[in-house]
């Protein structure tokens, strides 16, 4: 049997092979390279300061020796405020110098990918002038960015909150970048400039930085309070006298053997350092579980629930205002911003661990306490403000009226001086407010009567 086709069929039948010819000629794609896997880290340290990653260390040996963990470091400044043991150079040149101890230090532990912010050393203790002086919004970015290079599974960094203790408005501010970090780098939206995929990767000006959204899974904070009985039951601890397997010597002695490359900072007198390594010797490395985005138990192992492989982004709540009524007192500065910050990060735990505390703010005795006054009625009203010291305090200024337009809030700035005989003491200070002859609302700080050496 003959089967007779029409020309139409012909040319049709024609045209599918010749595209099926022409289609197994097209030359294939070149693949489209994966991110860097020699800069992916399990663990990214976020500090302030060469030399703040000693609190952490003897955790860090842990998981760098036994559990075979990629361990990177960010260090928000390099230290240029600080004093020098060692030598004569400061400022810049001291910030030289402890970059180079810093990495130093880290390499002692195998810790080669280190990366320095810009941002100045701070000495204070006010995490607000540390975020104006670093360049609060070009750290962030610069964090993120670094974040989605290493996409670590745990970020691990100071704790951001207002403590009795070293209380460095720099290690507060690493704390704060590294949470707004761990919230934003798996967000395309933002800093999009760093996910858009560069249009030769080959050529010379490329825009365009082609990482990609990365969420990590964990954040833990740690603390420079000089008291330690709030962080119990909030994470995980590790005894830094436990002996490495694979060293043969307590974890402790790998920290401080590191520590020992940071010269500058270390005290020149070998019995105050014998004592300061003492005390650093006998205290458990405790963390403070921030947010989990796996399954786990908050006293668990840094890595409980860990799995390899990238998780969706999960968004954080963002600034919500609170809905005040009348006339209200509260404290402003850094407890202010706090009590937003952790709405905003979905930390509302944090807001748990402590009421209000600070230690002096310099040799003088003194203390710095901002108030915020909030009038949140429609009218103007007139708020008077009372405080209640302990026998022997003096506070400038004393008690005042203050006049407050409808729906605005009046910044108090009360400094406070404490009598040398409570030294070493802790102490109450409550500070009341009246309207038309009535309480309106009253708030209470407490104090411990020691200077830290961080000015407030």
């Amino acid at each position: 049997m003959i089967i007779r086709m029409s020309l139409a069929s012909r040319f049709v039948l024609l045209s599918f092979f010749s595209y099926s010819l022409a289609w197994a000629q097209l030359p294939a794609a070149p693949p489209n390279p994966p991110s860097d896997d020699r800069y992916k880290a399990e663990i990214l340290l976020i500090v302030a300061h060469p030399d703040d990653d000693s609190l952490a260390a003897p955790y860090l040996a842990k998981a760098i020796y036994e559990e075979h963990k990629h361990v990177s470091v960010i260090y928000g400044t390099r230290g240029n405020a600080g004093g020098n043991a060692v030598g004569n150079e400061q400022a810049a040149s001291l910030g030289a110098v402890r970059e180079i101890e810093g990495r130093r230090a880290l390499a002692s532990m195998g810790i080669l990918d280190v990366w320095y912010l810009n941002g100045p050393d701070t000495p204070g203790q006010d995490v607000l002038h540390s975020l104006e002086t670093w360049g609060h919004g070009a750290s962030l970015e610069q964090v993120v960015r670094l974040v989605r290079l290493t996409r670590p599974e745990v970020i691990l960094t100071w704790l951001p909150l207002y403590v009795a203790g070293e209380n460095h408005d720099d290690h507060q501010a690493a704390g704060v970048l590294a949470t707004e970090a761990f919230d934003l780098a798996g967000d395309p939206v933002a800093f999009p400039e760093q996910v858009a995929a560069p249009r030769d990767r080959t050529a010379i000006s490329n825009y365009g930085e082609g990482l990609h959204p990365w969420q990590p899974k964990k954040i833990y904070y740690f603390s420079d309070a000089t008291h330690f009985e709030f962080l119990e039951g909030r994470g995980p601890q590790y005894k830094t006298s436990d002996v490495s397997p694979s060293k043969g010597v307590p974890y402790a002695k790998i920290a401080s053997d590191a520590w020992m490359n940071d010269k500058s900072q270390l005290p020149s007198n070998q019995a105050d350092l014998k004592k300061y390594l003492d005390q650093y010797l006998n205290e458990p490395v405790r963390f403070v579980l921030g947010k989990s985005l796996v399954k786990g138990s908050t006293t668990g192992d840094v890595f409980e629930g860990i799995t390899s492989g990238p998780i969706p982004y999960v968004r954080a709540r963002g600034y919500e205002p609170i809905a005040r009524q009348g006339v209200s007192l509260e404290f402003g500065g850094p407890w202010a911003y706090y009590r937003a910050f952790w709405r905003s990060h979905n930390l509302d735990h944090l807001s748990q661990l402590l009421a209000p505390e600070t230690a002096l703010g310099g040799p003088d005795n003194t203390v710095w306490v901002p108030l915020l006054i909030h009038n949140d009625s429609d009218a103007s009203r007139q708020v008077t403000l009372r405080s209640v010291l302990p026998s022997g305090w003096t506070e400038k200024p004393g008690p005042m009226i203050y006049s407050i337009p409808a729906h605005d809030a009046y910044p108090v700035q009360i400094n406070v001086v404490a009598p040398e005989s409570q030294k070493n003491t802790w102490q109450q200070l409550t500070w009341r407010a009246e309207a038309d002859g009535q309480t309106i609302g009253s708030v209470t700080l407490r104090v411990h009567v020691n200077y830290n050496g961080v000015p407030q």
